[in-house]
């Protein structure tokens, strides 16, 4: 017990001096089921948000726009390589990882659950998607954990790209014709709200978020990154001429911040225990992938098999 103890004190030592803790180090088994939840989420996201965008491949409407969003998702793949890769420091494999996101054990962001109906979505996924995860994720560069911080320095400056890409392809239609300016305006009417419930719940009603704060996993509560997004998108909204859907928002001098409406938090629940638009259609998606990648794992294992008992290892 005093052993223990010892540990755990150690352990409590290296977080409030803000050094990171590594794979090898002894760890409370919370704080590392906390980080397989965060992190395997996090890869699940950036894997299963490929999907909405594409669907649009085939449709992007010059050659240009079209090499751009294929760039864009083969980064977001590799996001989910690194996370990945880092969530399996912590002791599990890549396959118990895909295995709980297939099973509904494992979770991934609500705002992929959401249809992308038209080219205008595609910007704004980029503007408000990718704007949202860079909010949170600027912050994960100095989450406790060092593979999880580490992976993210690369993340952030890859979706930095994703934002501006996005918001530019959205601003170009604002600016066009009057149908095009409509579509861009109905895209941002229909995903403001599911990217504010990307911050997920209020701090008081977050089952994770206290104790994840006090280990330095999370740097800034829920309510305080969807504060920051909102203040920052609301100047993007105006520059380019489109209005925020929300008849609550309003700057407060005395906070020096904008008051906003109140999230529909029976929509979010609804989307996130397994019964939004495409929740069904996402994870059946990811299952055919995955099975239909069945032979390429099992010709790597069989060429590494092969590699290690040539050499005798």
């Amino acid at each position: 017990m005093a052993e223990a103890n010892d540990l755990e004190q150690v352990f409590e030592n290296k977080i409030d001096a803000e050094e990171k803790i590594e794979p090898k180090d002894w760890m409370p088994e919370g704080y590392r089921k906390n980080l397989i939840r965060q992190m395997s989420q996090h890869a699940h996201s950036e894997v299963i948000g490929m999907q909405p965008e594409g669907n649009w491949l085939t449709r992007a409407p010059t050659l240009e726009r079209k090499s751009v969003l294929l760039a864009k998702i083969q980064d977001e793949a590799g996001h989910g390589l690194y996370l990945y890769s880092a969530t399996e420091t912590l002791g599990i494999t890549r396959e118990e990882i895909v295995q709980a996101l297939h099973d509904g054990r494992a979770k991934y962001a609500s705002i992929f659950n959401y249809p992308s109906l038209t080219w205008a979505d595609i910007g704004a996924i980029g503007w408000l998607v990718d704007g949202a995860a860079i909010v949170n994720q600027v912050a994960l560069q100095r989450t406790s954990y060092g593979p999880y911080a580490r992976a993210m320095v690369r993340i952030c400056k890859e979706e930095s790209f994703h934002q501006r890409q996005g918001y530019e392809s959205i601003a170009v239609l604002a600016r066009g014709s009057a149908q095009q300016k409509a579509m861009a305006q109905d895209a941002l009417n229909r995903w403001w709200w599911p990217s504010l419930m990307m911050f997920g719940p209020h701090d008081a009603d977050s089952a994770h978020s206290a104790q994840s704060m006090l280990w330095k996993i999370k740097r800034k509560s829920n309510d305080e990154l969807r504060q920051s997004f909102v203040d920052q998108t609301v100047s993007q909204a105006e520059i380019i001429d489109l209005e925020i859907p929300d008849p609550d928002l309003k700057w407060n001098e005395q906070r020096q911040h904008f008051d906003f409406g109140e999230i529909d938090w029976d929509e979010f629940k609804q989307v996130i225990n397994g019964n939004g638009l495409c929740n069904r259609e996402r994870l059946a998606q990811h299952k055919k992938a995955h099975a239909n990648g069945a032979w390429v794992r099992d010709a790597v294992a069989a060429y590494v098999k092969g590699k290690t008992g040539e050499s005798g290892e």
